[in-house]
């Protein structure tokens, strides 16, 4: 029957209601490591605890984050999810959204805690021209998608993290700034800041001629 309609028959084993989220190969992506090295170290030297691509499982939901940091004298939790570009904004927000909604649950018990006090959840954006293009074309997106201020991610980055509730907001970092005044910048500011970088492969080049001379 397929062969008279010239279609091909495709079965899948696989459950079609289990989700797991995919990951591109982030080892060889210079400008996300550097922006995870740069947010590690600055958190490391406020005495947090850090944890790089770390996973979770959530009954059908899996994935892995970023970067998590977290203080168990306050059980507060920080999630980072860091995006150099915005090449699919549904599949950024459902893989957001799911980890916003179990990661936190799942890195609590880990460590021997019921629930957090606080969470804050972040997506780290580059601060670049083509990633502010891309929030000034879909602001509204990504305001329903980080509807929060960058008040509690800026009391992690100044050592004091929020004493309770969930927050989620958006803000853009630039990895190569450590000694410029303003490392990062809340989504109100990128509104009408201008670029840092031209683009991903910019800061690229940059940290590959930094690492050739190291």
């Amino acid at each position: 029957m397929t062969s008279a309609l010239g279609l091909r028959l495709d079965v899948a084993l696989g459950d079609p209601r289990r989700r797991v989220e995919t990951r591109p190969n982030l080892s060889s992506d210079l400008v996300h490591s550097a922006m995870g090295e740069f947010e590690a170290a600055h958190l490391r030297a406020l005495n947090f605890h850090v944890g790089v691509d770390e996973p979770y499982q959530h009954y059908q939901f899996a994935g892995r984050a970023d970067l998590i940091a977290w203080q168990l004298e306050s059980a507060a939790f920080l999630h980072l999810e860091n995006r150099t570009r915005f090449p699919n904004l549904q599949d950024m927000a459902g893989a957001f959204n799911s980890k916003r909604a179990y990661l936190g649950t799942s890195v609590a018990q880990r460590v021997g805690l019921k629930r957090w006090r606080s969470e804050t959840h972040v997506i780290v954006a580059l601060w670049s021209a083509e990633v502010l293009h891309s929030l000034r074309l879909r602001e509204h997106s990504f305001r329903a998608i980080c509807a929060d201020d960058a008040a509690a991610f800026r009391g992690w980055w100044q050592g004091e993290p929020p004493t309770n509730g969930v927050t989620s907001a958006l803000v853009v970092l630039d990895p190569l700034a450590t000694r410029r005044p303003r490392t990062w910048i809340g989504l109100d500011d990128a509104m009408a800041v201008r670029p840092r970088h031209r683009g991903y492969a910019d800061v690229a080049q940059q940290l590959g001629a930094a690492l050739s001379s190291a």
